[in-house]
């Protein structure tokens, strides 16, 4: 049983992930985008205060635009703070939004943020393209998950004696 009160931890490298993403989606491709921070933006996710469980993604102009993203106030920046829910604009080759123009067209796909984490000194944006998962698949994936961890559990076990 899991310790309540205790945060679970991103993976190496990461700010934030989305762990529901693969719940709720069928991730489909995946792409590095960059993101259009102020500076205290920067700041407050490199400190670990961004949030992308209920973020999206949206083609709008021929541009992507990241939503609901919550980068938290860095505190230190008392006045110049930043809009902690605002837009931001992801930075992608004219190639790859082309793409995905032409995907997020067909009924039933969105793009969804997965991961935030830092290339070198720059924040980066890992979106991928999903399609809904219905109750089925859901239960289906957990199911999955259980038996596999039935089988480590049996093994481990058994090399136990």
């Amino acid at each position: 049983m899991a310790k309540k009160g205790k945060k679970r931890k991103a993976a190496a490298g990461d700010l934030a992930t989305n762990r529901q993403a693969s719940f709720r989606y069928h991730l489909l491709e995946k792409y590095e985008a960059g993101i259009m921070l102020q500076g205290s933006e920067v700041k407050s996710i490199r400190d670990g205060g961004v949030q992308i469980k209920d973020a999206y993604a949206a083609v709008r102009k021929g541009e992507v635009w990241l939503h609901n993203m919550h980068v938290a106030p860095y505190l230190p920046a008392s006045r110049e703070n930043h809009e902690p829910e605002r837009e931001r604009k992801l930075l992608l080759k004219a190639k790859e939004i082309e793409e995905l123009i032409g995907s997020t067209a067909q009924k039933g796909l969105t793009i969804i943020p997965t991961r935030v984490y830092l290339k070198g000194p720059r924040v980066k944006v890992e979106i991928a393209l999903g399609r809904g998962k219905d109750q089925g698949d859901k239960r289906r994936d957990i199911k999955e998950k259980d038996v596999k961890r039935d089988i480590q559990r049996a093994l481990a076990d058994r090399e136990r004696g």
